[in-house]
C-alpha cells in the first residue's frame, strides 16, 4: 500500500469525482483510477461505488478513510520534522479562530509567517471556541484563537492568555439608546437581541451576565457570525452585545454604548501540549510566544513563565 494511493482515495472521497480528484492531484484520470483499482485488489474490497452520475464511498471505503488520513498526516509530520532538523520549516499549519478575535491581527501574523516560511501550507478554520478546543486536542487544528467567559478556561491544551475585554451594546443610529453614554443590563433586558447561537461560548458571555443579574432577554435572531449580527442591528431589527475591541472591525451603520455591568471575556491562544509541529512552533514564535510559554489550568501563568500580554 502506497501513500500516493491513499492520497488518491482521499481526493476522490473529498471531491466525489475521479475527474476532479485527478485534477487536484495533478495526474491523468486513468492513472488515478488504475492506482485506486490496484489498492482495492490489494485490500480485497471496493472502496467506491461508481455509477455514471455519482461516486460515493462504500462501507469499506468509509472504514478505510480515517486510518488513511492518519497515515498521511503522520508521513507529513515526519517529513516536516526532518526538514526542521536541517533548518527548514515545511508542512501544513491549520489555524482556528473565532469570528470576533481582536487581541491579535491574525492576517498580519500570517503575512509575517508566510514571508519567513513560504513552504508551509496554511488553512484557516473559523468556528466556536468549544469546537476549536476539541479540534486542537484531536490534532485537526494546530493553533487556535478563542474568546471565553471569565468563568471558563480551555482544558487539555497548552494555553496563553492574550487579552481581557468587556462587551458593549451595539444599536442602530436611530435607536433610542444611541445617544446614551452608558446603560445597564436591566435597561437592555427589554430589547430584542441578535446573538450567536445558544450553547456557544460567544453567546454564553451575555447569557451568564443576564442570568447573574436575575434578568431574562429575548434573543429573536441567532446568527453564526458577529458581522451579520451587526447587519441585523444596523437594519433596526435588534440590539446586540459584542466585544469592545472587536467593534471597530465592523462596517459602519451601528453605534456602541457602554454597559455599566457588562460581561467580560478573555481571549486565548491555544495549541497542542503533546504534538506541536515545527510549523506551529514557528507560528507561535511569530506571535512572540516561546516554546514553553503557557498558562496553567487555573488561569495563572505557569511557574517560571512570563505573564500574558494584556
Amino acid at each position: 500500500m502506497e501513500l500516493q494511493q491513499m492520497r488518491y482515495v482521499l481526493a476522490v472521497a473529498e471531491t466525489n469525482s475521479f475527474t476532479r480528484a485527478a485534477e487536484r492531484c495533478l495526474v491523468v484520470q486513468s492513472a488515478l483510477s488504475h492506482q485506486i483499482a490496484r489498492l482495492e485488489r490489494e485490500l480485497g474490497a471496493r472502496l467506491f461505488e461508481r455509477t455514471s452520475r455519482r461516486v460515493r464511498l462504500t462501507p469499506a471505503g468509509a472504514a478505510f478513510l480515517p486510518a488513511a488520513r492518519q497515515c498521511l498526516d503522520a508521513a507529513e509530520r515526519a517529513a516536516a520534522e526532518v526538514a526542521a532538523a536541517v533548518g527548514e520549516v515545511r508542512g501544513r499549519l491549520a489555524v482556528g479562530l473565532i469570528p470576533t478575535v481582536a487581541a491579535v491581527d491574525v492576517p498580519g501574523a500570517l503575512r509575517d509567517f508566510r514571508r519567513r516560511y513560504p513552504e508551509v501550507r496554511v488553512s484557516l478554520r473559523v468556528g466556536g471556541s468549544d469546537t476549536l478546543v476539541e479540534q486542537v486536542r484531536e490534532g485537526a487544528v494546530d493553533v487556535a484563537f478563542l474568546g471565553l467567559p471569565t468563568t471558563a478556561h480551555p482544558r487539555g491544551v497548552a494555553v496563553r492568555e492574550l487579552a481581557r475585554d468587556r462587551l458593549v451594546a451595539v444599536v442602530a443610529p436611530d435607536h433610542p439608546l444611541a445617544g446614551e453614554p452608558v446603560v445597564d443590563l436591566r435597561r437592555l433586558a427589554d430589547e430584542v437581541f441578535a446573538d450567536l447561537p445558544a450553547g456557544t461560548a460567544g453567546r454564553a458571555q451575555s447569557d451568564l451576565a443576564f442570568a447573574a443579574a436575575g434578568l431574562g432577554r429575548d434573543v429573536a435572531f441567532e446568527v453564526n457570525t458577529a458581522d451579520y449580527v451587526a447587519r441585523l442591528v444596523a437594519a433596526g431589527l435588534a440590539v446586540a452585545m459584542l466585544p469592545s475591541a472587536y467593534v471597530p472591525q465592523l462596517p459602519g451603520g451601528v453605534v456602541t454604548v457602554e454597559v455599566s455591568d457588562a460581561p467580560a471575556r478573555v481571549e486565548y491562544v491555544i495549541w497542542s501540549r503533546s504534538a506541536r509541529t515545527p510549523a506551529a512552533t514557528a507560528f507561535l514564535d511569530v506571535l512572540g510566544i516561546e516554546r514553553d510559554d503557557a498558562t496553567a489550568p487555573g488561569g495563572e501563568a505557569a511557574a517560571g513563565q512570563p505573564a500574558a500580554h494584556r
